[in-house]
C-alpha cells in the first residue's frame, strides 16, 4: 500500500526500559533518587546566586542559566518515564512525542552552547583578569545566553518540522523510553534519510564546532595556568575550571556518542543506556559538581541555610510569645 494512502496513527507506543517488574521498582526508586537530587540541587544553585549579592558575576550569572536547563532538560522525559514503570501501556500522543523531540532538542543544543560561553567566560577570567569585569559586562552575558537559548531553539526546530512532516502509519512502537529522533524515525512509512544526514551533519557540526571552542578556550587556560609561579595560585585557578571541565566531557561524551554515529539496531539499544546518563544522571551530578568544588558557592550555601534556620527559630519564638 503507498503511503501517501495510509492512515496516520495518533500515538507511540515506549518500548521503555525493562519489562522486569522487581527491575522497574528499583529503576523507579533510583531515578526518582536522582530527578530528586536535581530539582532540589539545582533550584538551590538558583536561589542562593539570586540571593547572595558575591555571586552576582558572570560566572554564576551563567551557573543559574544551566541549572534552569538541567531542570527542564530532565522533566522532559524523567517524570513520563516514571510515570511508564507502573503502566502497562506505555502510550504517548503524537503531538507529545514531536513535542518531547522539540524540547529534548532544544534543550541539550541550548546547554553545550552554554557550556561554550562558561569556557571562554572561565578564559578571559585567567587570562585578563584585570579586564574581566569590562569585557565580560551584563550585556555581552544577556547576548551569550540568549544567542545559547535562541540557536538551540531553531536547531531543535528545523529537526522537529522535518520529522513532524513525514508519514507515520505504524507500527507505532518507539524502542527507547522517551520520544528520540533517531527510533521515531525508524518508524517513518517514507525515507527518512535526509533527516538522519540533518541530524548528522548539523548536529554533529554544532556538537564538534561547540567543543573544540571549549577545548581551545582550555589550551588558552592550560598556557596561562603554566604562567602562574605558585602551586597555591596555580591551584585556585585551575579549581574554577574543573568543574565545569568535568561537566562538559559528561555531557559531550554521551551526545557525540548518541548522535554522531550511524543509526542501527545495535546502536539504538546502546543510545538507550547512554540516554540515561545524560538525562537523569547528569542533571543531577552538575549542582553536586559545583558545589562540592566551589568555595564560593559552598559559604553562600552554608549562609542562606543559616538565615532559613535563624527565619524560623523567629517564626517559633513569636509564636511561643503569641502563646
Amino acid at each position: 500500500m503507498s503511503w501517501e494512502n495510509c492512515t496516520s496513527i495518533t500515538n507511540f507506543a515506549l518500548l521503555g526500559l525493562t519489562d522486569v517488574v522487581k527491575l522497574q521498582e528499583i529503576l523507579f526508586a533510583f531515578f526518582l533518587f536522582f530527578y530528586m537530587i536535581n530539582l532540589v540541587g539545582n533550584l538551590s544553585i538558583m536561589a542562593v546566586t539570586i540571593k547572595e549579592p558575591s555571586l552576582h558575576t558572570p560566572m554564576y550569572y551563567f551557573l543559574w542559566n544551566l541549572s534552569l536547563l538541567d531542570i527542564c532538560y530532565s522533566s522532559v522525559t524523567v517524570p513520563k518515564m516514571l510515570a511508564d514503570f507502573f503502566s502497562h501501556y506505555k502510550v504517548i500522543s503524537f503531538a507529545g512525542c514531536i513535542s518531547q523531540i522539540h524540547f529534548f532538542h532544544f534543550l541539550g543544543s541550548t546547554e553545550v552552547i552554554l557550556l561554550t560561553a562558561m569556557s571562554y567566560d572561565r578564559y578571559v577570567a585567567i587570562g585578563n583578569p584585570l579586564r574581566y569585569s569590562h569585557i565580560m559586562n551584563a550585556q555581552l552575558c544577556r547576548q551569550l545566553a540568549l544567542g545559547s537559548w535562541v540557536t538551540g531553539y531553531f536547531h531543535s526546530l528545523l529537526h522537529t518540522v522535518m520529522a513532524a512532516k513525514l508519514p507515520f502509519c505504524g507500527p507505532n512502537l518507539v524502542k527507547h523510553f522517551f520520544c528520540d529522533i533517531k527510533p521515531v524515525l525508524k518508524l517513518a512509512s517514507a525515507d527518512a534519510s535526509l533527516n538522519l544526514k540533518l541530524l548528522t551533519r548539523v548536529t554533529g557540526t554544532l556538537a564538534t564546532t561547540t567543543l573544540l571552542l571549549t577545548l581551545l578556550s582550555y589550551l588558552f587556560i592550560s598556557k596561562f595556568l603554566l604562567k602562574i609561579q605558585t602551586t597555591e595560585g596555580r591551584k585556585r585557578a585551575f579549581s574554577t575550571c574543573s568543574a565545569h571541565l568535568i561537566v562538559v566531557i559528561l555531557l559531550y561524551g554521551t551526545a557525540i556518542f548518541t548522535y554522531i554515529r550511524p543509526s542501527t539496531q545495535d546502536s539504538l539499544e546502546q543510545d538507550r543506556a547512554a540516554a540515561v546518563l545524560f538525562t537523569v544522571i547528569t542533571p543531577a551530578l552538575n549542582p553536586i559538581i559545583y558545589t562540592l568544588r566551589n568555595k564560593d558557592m559552598k559559604k553562600a550555601m552554608k549562609k542562606l541555610a543559616k538565615s532559613i534556620k535563624f527565619g524560623q527559630m523567629n517564626v517559633c519564638s513569636i509564636t511561643d510569645q503569641n502563646k
